[in-house]
């Protein structure tokens, strides 16, 4: 073969080999079915939800404080002289009911001064006795001899008024004496409780010893500090205006730990103090319980002791048909979001009542069977596809 041929095969078929390769490879790109073009799925985020229920709702307002007597006296002698007696009940932590006797002094002098006292009563009304017999005398004799009313020291009535003031002088002694000689014997004021006990058989004591202290028991109270946001809530506040009675105030609650185990006590407000305090800006109430002693329907209950550490619930105003949603449920100060019929995200606007603890008090602004969202989403649309799921927020 001549180099003419071999050389045009060189250049000649490297170019058929192209076009022969070009040509196949569009032949099968012409035999490929094109992709079918499907839109992307967008599923709608599935939020939790709840169902609202219209319901009456009692506000309540909690406090603490620790119990304290109604009233507290100190044991002071009026007399002196020596104990001679004191009531097994006289000691500390012991009860006494009213006018029980406590402890006795040496009555023998006070016995003395009501013998003397009584006979300068009989002393003085023989003087008056006396002088009214002389009196009579003496005016029969001006009646006989003198002319028109006889002159008052003739008639005596200087004497007789002097007389009548000597029995009178004689008789408060005898009940002053009298009533000393009561005083020997120191009875409880009320029914109370003993404090403490400082005196005790053979003991010289005068007035002014302090012979213990004794608390009364037929109440116990308790300070309770509310905040003034808290009182929006208690609108029936045993507030006492100038000239008007007493009102009666919230019942409360009253909850303390003893024994490992929680009691409770019920009780009401009866009072508020007449100042705020100046520093917390605090209104203090005073809770009222009756019988704090008695052991009441639980046997296994403690007295509400004087000192004991109590929370309180009081029980405030009552809001008809409000809706209870989670606190978190909230968007902003007075938003949330609620489903349509087609599950699509609106924006209302609720009137908040209160906020406590984890919830919320809607005033107005919801209807019953209506779902209110409870999730957090980082993006949100007015009008926006939901997938709703019934549950607490998570």
């Amino acid at each position: 073969m001549n180099r003419k041929v071999v050389l045009f095969l060189k250049i000649t078929l490297p170019i058929v080999a192209l076009v022969i390769a070009a040509f196949g490879a569009r032949m099968l790109a012409g035999m490929q079915t094109p992709p079918e073009s499907v839109p992307p799925e967008v599923r709608p985020p599935v939020v939790r939800v709840q169902t609202i229920a219209l319901e009456d709702h009692r506000f309540t307002v909690e406090s603490q404080g620790t119990v304290r007597p109604r009233a507290e006296s100190r044991v002071v002698p009026a007399v002196a002289g020596r104990v001679l007696w004191v009531s097994e009940d006289f000691v500390s932590g012991g009860f006494l009911e009213a006018g029980a006797p406590m402890l006795r002094i040496d009555p023998y002098d006070y016995e003395q001064a009501v013998v003397r006292a009584a006979a300068e009563v009989a002393s003085a009304k023989l003087r008056l006795a006396q002088e009214q017999a002389e009196a009579e005398v003496a005016r029969a004799e001006w009646e006989e001899l003198g002319e028109g009313p006889p002159p008052d020291l003739t008639a005596r009535v200087p004497h007789l008024e002097n007389a009548r003031a000597s029995v009178a002088a004689a008789e408060a002694n005898l009940t002053r004496t009298e009533h000393d000689l009561e005083r020997t014997e120191i009875k409880a004021p009320y029914a109370g409780r003993v404090r403490e006990k400082t005196v005790d058989i053979g003991q010289f004591v005068s007035p002014g010893n302090q012979l213990g202290a004794i608390y009364a028991i037929d109440y116990a109270e308790i300070r309770l500090p509310l905040p003034d946001k808290d009182l929006a809530y208690l609108s029936n506040m045993p507030l006492v205006y100038r000239g008007q009675t007493r009102t009666q105030g919230p019942e409360v609650i009253l909850r303390a730990d003893f024994a490992g185990r929680s009691h409770q006590w019920t009780g009401r407000l009866v009072r508020t103090e007449g100042e705020i305090d100046a520093a917390s800006r605090m209104v203090h109430a005073v809770a009222q319980v009756r019988d704090p002693y008695g052991r009441g329907e639980d046997p296994g209950r403690p007295p509400l002791a004087v000192g004991m550490y109590v929370t309180a619930e009081i029980f405030g105003d009552l809001a008809e048909q409000v809706a209870i949603i989670p606190r978190a449920a909230l968007r902003g100060d007075d938003s949330v979001w609620v489903l349509d019929a087609d599950n699509r995200l609106r924006t209302r606007t609720v009137e908040v009542l209160r906020l406590q603890n984890s919830d919320a008090v809607i005033g107005s602004g919801l209807t019953s069977g209506e779902l209110v969202i409870l999730s957090s989403l980082d993006f949100v649309t007015e009008g926006m596809l939901t997938e709703p799921t019934e549950g607490a927020t998570s």
